[in-house]
């Protein structure tokens, strides 16, 4: 009889558990599950959660720093029939509060380090909310114990039956269209806005992307980056449906034993963040490394500075690199082949596998190849919509010229050069307005980039009474090296058009960081008191 795929996110576990159930699934830390021990793990927390009255469409919080319970978890809220949130290991009360209430997630999985940040948000009244603990509860507070469970009590009590639940179709059952996360990301009104993803939109956007990475059962992929950002989500995800196997890591911090761990675990594919390239780039010898296993690197977002992506390739000469663009709405848009990037290197590439994309003007026309105009998304990895948010979302999906499909607008401006190569030039509400020109805060970071000396930089605009906006450049030098305003003005007078140089620099030694890694410019206009 003929196999179908899968069409659940969390049969693709039950498929992998079948075919490789003795092979490494998860690597964390000392830990290391077998696909049959992780597909049973799983059946087994889905039971408890059932217990507990999660119902089919059901939503369950997850704050957890990246651990092998965050995984055990989301797969286990699928088997429920529920829809998971991953959340900020660093979340804070406010808005843990927030989300809670907004998404209506009545079961919360958390770790007992979380205990204060959970009374802020649950305050001395929990009400029908349970909590999940994971470790020792002599850590939690008296007044969060009474609806509480113990995480390490729910397993103590197996007795086998799970598999018999599975087995007569007790777990319930989904269909690919039900929600099968939200992922909250920051909103323009200050609230998170929670991005719903179904399980067709999730295995749609995977199949694509380990179609064009060309990942197969041996890869072992090493995830550094929070499980609560898509791009360290889906490595789990991908994975667990192509059979092969996740390192993960709480996070990129301790940098010299990530870089042991590439050898230790011979890892394959190393997924990064331009802070992981500021981090590498710092790094005065990698001979003490062995990284003769890794196969490919991959970037998403905007295109890396050129002159990164150049001393990247000259570290590791044997690595593929995969440059990608990509927002949470629909996960992935565009890849450059590994053979164009020497030949763009500022470019993202096309679109991807199953997905179609358009530069268009305000009235949604498409715009002439090199002009500049809004980045539009067409595909089954296009995201359902904002949680609660009609409004919003009737901005930002609209209805298109075909007759199926929604359209995402990106809120990106982007160029299409002549062959269709797509060129990523800022948010809208990242373009700065000075001198009667609108200027991509990108195309100043990486010009500043290129220059000698220089590991990360960041621009913002400030208001000016003669020019509108006036450029300010937040620059990290490289280590023991010194560098001037002089220096660094004159280095952008000799690269970039008059208007584009800016007004201001500061040197600073590092950049705020969102959780994902991302330069934090919002922290940077509050230091200037800029809305």
């Amino acid at each position: 009889m003929f196999e179908f795929d899968p069409t659940l996110v969390h049969e693709w576990l039950c498929r992998s558990a079948q075919r490789f159930p003795d092979k490494a699934a998860l690597v964390c830390g000392r830990q290391r599950w077998t696909y049959g021990a992780l597909d049973q793990r799983t059946d087994h927390l889905a039971a408890a959660l059932l217990n507990e009255g999660v119902r089919r469409r059901d939503r369950v919080a997850v704050l957890l720093d990246n651990s092998a319970e965050t995984v055990i978890s989301l797969y286990g809220i699928l088997k429920a029939g529920g829809v998971f949130i991953i959340l900020a290991g660093s979340l804070k009360g406010a808005k843990l509060k927030y989300i809670l209430e907004n998404s209506g997630a009545n079961i919360l999985i958390t770790h007992v380090s979380k205990a204060k940040v959970v009374k802020d948000a649950l305050g001395e009244n929990p009400g029908d909310r349970k909590v999940i603990w994971v470790g020792s509860s002599k850590r939690i507070p008296e007044e969060l114990l009474k609806p509480s469970l113990s995480w390490d009590g729910i397993f103590s009590n197996f007795t086998g039956e799970i598999a018999a639940g599975k087995k007569s179709g007790r777990l319930p059952r989904c269909i690919d269209a039900d929600l099968a996360t939200l992922i909250y990301t920051s909103g323009s009104t200050g609230e998170p806005k929670g991005v719903m993803s179904t399980h067709h939109n999730m295995i749609s956007a995977a199949r694509s992307i380990v179609q064009y990475v060309g990942n197969v059962e041996d890869d072992i992929i090493l995830d550094v980056l929070p499980l609560s950002f898509d791009y360290g989500l889906y490595q789990v995800i991908m994975a667990f449906m192509f059979g092969g196997t996740i390192v993960l890591e709480k996070s990129f911090l301790y940098f010299h034993t990530i870089l042991e761990r590439i050898a230790q675990e011979k890892v394959t594919g190393f997924p990064i963040v331009p802070t992981i390239v500021a981090m590498l780039l710092k790094l005065q010898d990698l001979t003490k490394y062995d990284f003769s296993t890794l196969r490919y690197m991959t970037n998403t977002g905007a295109a890396l500075p050129v002159d990164h992506i150049r001393r990247l390739r000259s570290m590791f000469p044997q690595v593929t690199m995969i440059s990608m663009f990509g927002l949470t709405e629909c996960k992935r848009v565009s890849y450059l082949p590994p053979e164009d990037l020497d030949r763009i290197p500022s470019s993202v590439g096309k679109a991807m596998p199953n997905c179609e994309v358009f530069v268009v003007d305000e009235d949604g026309s498409e715009v002439a190849p090199g002009e500049t105009g809004e980045l539009i998304i067409r595909g089954s990895n296009v995201m359902q919509g904002y949680w609660r948010d009609p409004k919003l979302t009737a901005r930002t999906y609209r209805d298109g010229q075909y007759p199926s499909g929604r359209i995402l607008y990106s809120g990106d401006y982007f160029r299409k050069d002549e062959q269709g190569y797509l060129y990523f030039l800022g948010r809208k509400d990242d373009m700065i307005k000075s001198k009667g020109e609108r200027i991509s805060a990108k195309e100043v970071e990486n010009n500043i980039c290129g220059m000698e000396g220089v590991t990360e930089a960041a621009v913002i605009g400030l208001p000016d009474e003669i020019f509108g906006q006036a450029i300010k450049a937040y620059i990290v030098p490289a280590p023991s090296v010194e560098l001037s305003e002089k220096q660094v003005l004159k280095y952008c007078a000799a690269n970039m058009e008059t208007f584009m140089v800016p007004k201001y620099i500061e040197f600073m030694e590092s950049l705020p960081k969102t959780p994902n890694g991302k330069i934090d410019k919002k922290k940077l206009k509050s230091k200037e008191k800029v809305k």
